[in-house]
């Protein structure tokens, strides 16, 4: 196999491709959403406060009410429950079209839709995550998962640059018609797919304490645990470049909004990097995950030292490569390393996680920047993520070795008898 040809290798799945189709569409109607309800609360507050508070609406349903939507997702069909949250989250799009074209002048219908759509996120995204394991043979999730990486970044780019674009001539409320129409291609994407060809996973049984198993399971599972923690330290001071690029921007490199547009251009790109270089990996393996956060937790240490804007773009480049090797390979590894009937809550463990690191990292980092200023928060955040690494090194060496001296142990007593 040719590394072309290894780099795309879960594109030959036909359900794969219908699913990676539909994916770009609706992550580009989403970027192209998100930046029409930021424009629209700043039109009506004036205030980046009233901003950040419609994201803390957004994850704080995930926090609470994560591990239920996994405890859903291990034991209902997936496809009927990601279908039925498309339909509700172009529904809530189409409610927020009609705030936005009714002249609304109060944030809180907008603050409730973001909201509701939290909870539509928090109870059908392990379903979706599921789905998404069975569109592709085992062997080809980890591929899978990083194409979608690359997927997830070039719908980025592609909304957040339409929305640029159309904003000034269909106002919020068009762009959050758009994002409600591309909903319905996931929808259609879904229902031509081939049942025949489906790598459907176990289901769990419905039981009571469904979710309290997945918490236990989680608690005692020591190596899920290390990554877990590792990568909540490198999603809080580690992942949080909207946040330090602006205050770079602003403050010691003197560049203004231009050249805070130019960080994040960078950026954008490193994550489609980061996404083909961790897909033509033939394995994503917890050592790679150890060698890009000490790499990435070392860069993000000598980019705080960075002397111009050109020079700290160039850093931020394998920044975020790096954070998406990382974060591709933590999903692998949870994913495909936990039992099958387990799967939607370790999926929503990776939400929950996912959602408090960067609830405490942002306001964090900007504390740490106002306070200290932006090229202290970048080194203190680099050498807490190669701290966090070698600790994390350490404790699965343990780990590991604990598991060789048990099976030494087993082994004469299986002989014997």
């Amino acid at each position: 196999m040719s590394p072309s040809s290894s780099t795309f290798r879960a594109l030959r799945h036909h359900n794969y491709r219908l699913w990676a189709g539909a994916d770009i569409v609706s992550v580009t109607g989403t970027w192209m959403q998100v930046l029409g309800v930021n424009w629209l609360i700043l039109t009506l507050t004036g205030s980046a406060t009233s901003v950040g508070l419609s994201l803390v609406m957004q994850a704080l349903p995930t926090l609470l009410l994560g591990m239920w939507g996994g405890a859903l997702a291990d034991r209902l069909p997936s496809r009927p429950v990601v279908i039925a949250a498309q339909v509700a989250q172009a529904g809530l799009a189409a409610v927020l079209a009609a705030i936005a074209l009714s002249g609304a002048t109060s944030v809180l219908p907008i603050y409730g839709v973001a909201l509701a759509g939290g909870v539509v996120t928090a109870l059908g995204g392990p379903a979706l995550g599921r789905f998404g394991a069975e569109v592709v043979p085992p062997s080809d999730l980890p591929n899978a998962m990083a194409l979608g990486s690359v997927l997830n970044s070039a719908g980025r780019i592609l909304g957040m640059s339409l929305a640029g674009a159309l904003l000034p001539f269909t106002g919020s409320g068009g762009l959050f018609l758009i994002n409600a129409a591309s909903f319905f291609a996931v929808i259609a994407a879904v229902a031509a797919m081939r049942r025949a060809e489906f790598h459907r996973l176990a289901a769990s049984e419905r039981q009571p304490g469904a979710v309290l198993d997945g918490l236990r399971y989680v608690l005692r599972t020591p190596w899920l645990l290390v990554v877990l923690a590792l990568w909540f330290v490198s999603g809080s001071v580690g992942r949080n470049y909207q946040v330090t690029m602006a205050a770079m921007s602003a403050g010691p490199l003197e560049s203004g909004a231009a050249g805070y547009g130019l960080l994040s251009t960078v950026f954008a790109v490193g994550t489609v990097v980061g996404g083909f270089l961790a897909a033509s990996r033939p394995e994503l393996t917890i050592r790679l995950l150890l060698v890009m956060a000490f790499v990435t937790g070392v860069v993000q240490a000598v980019s705080g030292l960075m002397p111009g804007l050109w020079a700290f773009a160039a850093m931020l480049l394998p920044i975020a490569a790096g954070a998406v090797a990382i974060d591709t390979t933590v999903s692998a590894r949870a994913q495909i390393d936990s039992p099958e009937p387990m799967r939607g809550r370790v999926i929503a463990a990776l939400s929950i996680v996912s959602a408090g690191a960067g609830a405490l990292g942002g306001p964090l980092l900007g504390w740490l920047s106002d306070t200290l200023g932006a090229r202290i928060s970048l080194e203190i955040g680099g050498v807490a993520c190669v701290v966090a690494t070698l600790l994390a090194a350490v404790a699965l060496a343990r780990l590991s070795g604990q598991t060789v001296r048990e099976a030494a142990r087993l082994r004469p007593s299986m002989e014997n008898a």
